[in-house]
C-alpha cells in the first residue's frame, strides 16, 4: 500500500471511529427512551456478534478455544458488556447523553492507573501522574454543579462511573493475559456471551413486558449494530494494527466532545458552566495521560494482536 493510500485509509478510519462512536451516545439515548435497557443492549450485542463472527469466518479467522480462553471471554464479557454497557444503558434513562459521554472519557485515566499492575505493567511517570490528578479533578467538577451535587441523578452518575471502571478493569485484564484469539473472533464471542447474559437479566427483571414495537427504538438499535458495533469497530481494529496505541487512544476524548456537541444540537441538552469547565479540565488530563512523549515506534506483534479495547462503542 502506497503512503498516500495508507494515509487516506488512516484518515477514513479515524473519521469513522470519531463520528460514529461520538454519535452513539445520542442514538442510544433515543433508543433507551423507547426500549428497556438490558434487552436493548443484549439483543444488540447478540446480533452484532453474529455479524462480526461472519466477517471473521469470511476472512479465514479461526475460533481456537480452550478452557483458558473461555475464562478470559467470560470475565471480559461481564466487565466490558454486562456491567459497562448494561450499567450505562440503565443510567442513560436518567442522565443526559452528553454528560454520560464525558464521564466515559475518564476510562483513559482508570486504564493508565490500573495498567501499573500485571504482566505488561508500566510505571507512572510525573506527566502521567499530573494528568491523572487533573483528569479526576475534572470528573469531580462534572458531577459537582454550581457548588452543589445533583442528588437526583447522583446514583445514576455513580453507576456510569462504575461501568467505566468495569470497562477499564476488563481492558487491563485482557491486555495482561493476552488472548491468543484473533481480535474479531474474541470480540464476537465476547459480545455473544455478554449479550446473552444481558438478555437473560432483562427477561428475569420483567423487561419483556415493556418490550414493544418502536420505530425509534429499533432504528437506534440498527444504527448501533451496523455502524457502531460492526463498521466502527472494524475501523478501530484496523487502526489498532496500523498506528500507535497513543493515537488510537485519542478516541477517548474526541468522541465525548463530539457527543456533547450532538447532545446540545439534537437533544437540546445543556451543561452548566462548571460542568463545561470540568470537561475541559478532564480532557486536558486525559491528553496528558494519552499523548505520546517520544517518537512513535513500531508496534510489537503482541500489541498488534491485543484485543484489550475490544467491544467499545
Amino acid at each position: 500500500m502506497s503512503d498516500s493510500s495508507h494515509r487516506a485509509k488512516l484518515l477514513a478510519c479515524f473519521a469513522i471511529v470519531y463520528l460514529v462512536w461520538g454519535s452513539t451516545y445520542v442514538v442510544a439515548s433515543l433508543g433507551l427512551h423507547h426500549l428497556p435497557p438490558l434487552l436493548f443492549g443484549g439483543i444488540r450485542f447478540i446480533i452484532a456478534s453474529a455479524l462480526l463472527a461472519g466477517v471473521a469466518l469470511l476472512l479465514g479467522r479461526k475460533f481456537d478455544l480452550d478452557a483458558t480462553e473461555w475464562k478470559h471471554l467470560f470475565l471480559v464479557s461481564i466487565g466490558n458488556v454486562v456491567i459497562a454497557n448494561g450499567g450505562t444503558n440503565i443510567a442513560m434513562q436518567h442522565v443526559a447523553s452528553n454528560q454520560t459521554a464525558i464521564l466515559n472519557a475518564s476510562a483513559a485515566l482508570w486504564i493508565a492507573l490500573l495498567a501499573t499492575r500485571g504482566r505488561r505493567a508500566h510505571a507512572i511517570d510525573r506527566r502521567t501522574l499530573i494528568g491523572l490528578v487533573i483528569g479526576f479533578t475534572g470528573t469531580a467538577l462534572i458531577i459537582w454543579q454550581g457548588g452543589k451535587v445533583d442528588t437526583g441523578n447522583l446514583g445514576m452518575q455513580f453507576l456510569i462511573l462504575v461501568a467505566v471502571f468495569a470497562w477499564s478493569c476488563s481492558t487491563v485484564y485482557i491486555r495482561n493475559v493476552h488472548s491468543k484469539l484473533d481480535v474479531l473472533c474474541f470480540t464476537s464471542l465476547q459480545m455473544l456471551l455478554g449479550g446473552t447474559m444481558m438478555t437473560l437479566a432483562g427477561l428475569a427483571t420483567g423487561e419483556a413486558a415493556r418490550w414493544h414495537w418502536s420505530p425509534q427504538g429499533f432504528g437506534a438499535m440498527l444504527y448501533l449494530i451496523v455502524l457502531s458495533s460492526c463498521l466502527a469497530y472494524t475501523a478501530f481494529a484496523w487502526l489498532a494494527r496500523n498506528t500507535t496505541p497513543a493515537l488510537v487512544g485519542t478516541y477517548s476524548y474526541v468522541n465525548p466532545a463530539i457527543a456533547a456537541v450532538l447532545g446540545w444540537w439534537l437533544l437540546d441538552e445543556r451543561l452548566s458552566a462548571i460542568q463545561i469547565t470540568g470537561m475541559a479540565i478532564m480532557f486536558c488530563g486525559v491528553a496528558l495521560v494519552s499523548w505520546p512523549q517520544k517518537e512513535h515506534k513500531r508496534l510489537t506483534d503482541d500489541e498488534q494482536k491485543d484485543p484489550s479495547t475490544a467491544g467499545c462503542g
